[in-house]
């Protein structure tokens, strides 16, 4: 494993981002010339945990010498190239996922879209409120439940998935899937990329499967399995961890011969952390730009915004979504798994509008 860890900070946005890239005093965020920084924070590991950073500007970085030079510039590397598009999903602004659960027990909305009816006047929805991307599930991973059965988590979706392609030929088809069978299933059926949230740990044949049909995924962070993650997650250093469990399973993937510009990779915030691992990973969320890939968080509802406001909690908790979710845009994240797709895109064109105003 690596000693040092590369996160770029000190953004700016807008024109005058343009003008810093230009004028090479700032350097521009995965291709992007509407964010770029002019520092670098390093983290230096040494027995599975961070015991310094330390920050370096434009001239230092180039100044840089010494056992971790070349890495760092590898990093450096990795953090400026632009980001190729997947399918027709560009990565130059903020792309939002449409949540669509079909089943009884999701944490928030189980039940509510199980026939085919619903289903699809919410895909329309969340299409028409600025979805590039729908996410459909047919198992609930909310912390405690249970693993379904690959046949009936297939035929939950199975109406739904036959007729997207029909119904939304330019909206991409992700599935939400740890299961290799649902995914050929949804592969018959044009389905785009996978989205699994066991990191395609949980079924040894999902790689091969993803591989054979040359379809991009999202490598998802889980501790554990969705019947246990909460029960007391740990981790020596949970930023680094995690920073290493998604560069080991690129570097694997390569190895197979995937390509890196085929994976998004997303953190997995409250699937195995609590409250602490899940304000550290986003607080220091561009670390993983180092990676070269894009990010994608799902803050959704997630019951870390209950943690922090308490009594002031909501039931859709669109106020703590939308909080995490600019953050993120702050930082140059690309992509965003939200249930309510028209009120976080408004949330996002606004604040964006604001950023590019200068």
């Amino acid at each position: 494993m690596r000693k040092y860890y590369t996160r770029p900070c000190n953004f700016y946005y807008g024109n005058y981002a343009k003008n810093l890239i230009n004028q090479r005093k700032a350097y521009s965020l995965a291709g992007r010339t509407d964010i770029a920084f002019d520092q670098i924070e390093i983290f230096t590991k040494k027995k599975k945990r961070i015991i310094k950073s330390k920050f370096l500007n434009i001239s230092e970085i180039k100044r840089l010498d010494g056992k971790s030079a070349l890495l760092i510039r590898n990093d450096l590397k990795k953090i400026i190239t632009i980001r190729k598009k997947i399918k027709n999903l560009k990565f130059q602004k903020p792309q939002i996922m449409g949540v669509l659960n079909i089943t009884p027990d999701s944490f928030s909305d189980g039940g509510l879209f199980c026939t085919v009816s619903k289903a699809k006047k919410q895909i329309k929805s969340m299409i028409d409120g600025g979805a590039s991307i729908i996410d459909i599930g047919g198992e609930s991973t909310r912390p405690g439940s249970k693993t379904l059965d690959e046949k009936e988590e297939w035929k939950r979706i199975e109406s739904i998935v036959v007729k997207f392609k029909k119904n939304f030929p330019k909206i991409i088809l992700s599935l939400d899937t740890r299961k290799s069978y649902v995914m050929r299933q949804g592969f018959s059926f044009d389905a785009d990329i996978i989205n699994d949230v066991s990191g395609l740990r949980f079924d040894k044949n999902s790689f091969s499967t993803i591989k054979s049909k040359k379809k991009p995924f999202i490598l998802h962070h889980m501790k554990g399995a969705p019947a246990t993650m909460q029960n007391n997650p740990t981790y020596d250093d949970v930023l680094l961890d995690i920073f290493d469990f998604f560069e080991s399973k690129i570097k694997f993937c390569e190895k197979k011969g995937f390509s890196r510009n085929s994976i998004i990779i997303d953190p997995g915030i409250g699937f195995g952390k609590n409250l602490d691992h899940n304000l550290q990973l986003l607080s220091k969320i561009s670390i993983f730009h180092s990676l070269g890939t894009p990010i994608l968080i799902g803050v959704s509802r997630k019951r870390f915004i209950e943690h922090i406001v308490t009594k002031f909690d909501t039931s859709d908790r669109v106020g703590g979504t939308l909080a995490a979710v600019l953050y993120g845009l702050s930082q140059g994240v690309q992509l965003f798994r939200v249930h309510n797709v028209k009120e976080i895109n408004q949330g996002i064109l606004v604040f964006n509008k604001i950023l590019n105003t200068n």
